[in-house]
């Protein structure tokens, strides 16, 4: 059965694309069959961040109107044989997507036999935002711990509650996930940001991760690699825990105490 995962925040620039890169890789590492939707009409970076962006011919607007099937526009990954990419347009308007047209290539995607679609959602309430958040059947709402992002994630949660076809339909409510970015916790031993029991207070969804502020996120975007694949970093490792949380496994969090420091790494600077 195909299940429907949004990627979603109410800021922008909080992760939430480096996020279904990683989230929907691991998935594809674990054998399920995955397909990445950049929802981002006119802005476009998911397919940047999946290293593929030269081997963008068609893009989800196209399916929608036509102009491309389905098997046109997908990008199989060259990594792993269970992912895939659908790609947004870079020349089109954000209402270029219609509710009929998404629901149609959701149901196509179900056909083909994919386990997973991640859609990669824009930041805010605009229509782009919620045609992304319509169709889920759970929702991994990205926020950094920022008071901004994290009342700004709480409107996305009253969202997917109100405007969810779940929720026109008195279905089951949207299974939600809370992903928390950029987390540095000296900073929070100082004050400067929320901790992870300030932001689990606020908005009362259950953690998925714990992803640590890390160099490694912005080096594998550039390099075109999602991050979960340098498992030698620890925002690499921390997104395998959280795809490990998704399929229902019970894991510790790591990286959320300040490390420290011994008494030569004192001594010497280290």
């Amino acid at each position: 059965m195909t299940k429907v995962i949004v990627v979603t925040s109410g800021k922008g620039g909080v992760g939430k694309t480096t996020s279904s890169a990683a989230i929907g890789t691991g998935l594809a590492v674990k054998g399920h069959k995955t397909i990445i939707i950049d929802f981002d009409i006119g802005l476009r970076n998911l397919d940047l961040i999946m290293g593929c962006e030269r081997r963008v011919v068609y893009d989800f607007v196209n399916v929608i109107n036509g102009e491309a099937t389905l098997n046109q526009a997908m990008i199989k990954d060259k990594r792993l044989e269970e992912l895939y990419v659908l790609p947004a347009s870079q020349t089109r308007d954000k209402d270029a997507l219609t509710k009929e047209g998404v629901e149609k290539v959701i149901n196509e995607l179900g056909e083909k036999g994919f386990e997973y679609i991640i859609c990669d959602s824009p930041a805010g309430i605009e229509a782009g935002a919620i045609l992304a958040l319509y169709f889920a059947d759970e929702a991994i709402v990205t926020t950094n711990p920022e008071v901004s992002s994290v009342r700004d994630s709480d409107r996305i949660l009253g969202m997917l509650a109100s405007k969810s076809r779940r929720a026109e339909q008195g279905l089951e409510p949207v299974k939600e996930h809370l992903l928390l970015t950029r987390y540095c916790p000296a900073r929070v031993h100082r004050g400067d940001m929320l901790s992870v029991e300030d932001v689990c207070e606020i908005l009362a969804v259950p953690l998925l991760g714990v992803i640590p502020e890390s160099q490694s996120v912005l080096k594998a975007s550039n390099s075109g690699e999602p991050v979960i694949f340098d498992t030698e970093s620890d925002a690499g490792q921390a997104y395998q825990d959280a795809v490990e949380r998704l399929l229902g496994n019970s894991l510790e969090l790591r990286f959320v105490n300040e490390q420290k420091k011994g008494f030569f790494s004192r001594i010497f600077g280290g």
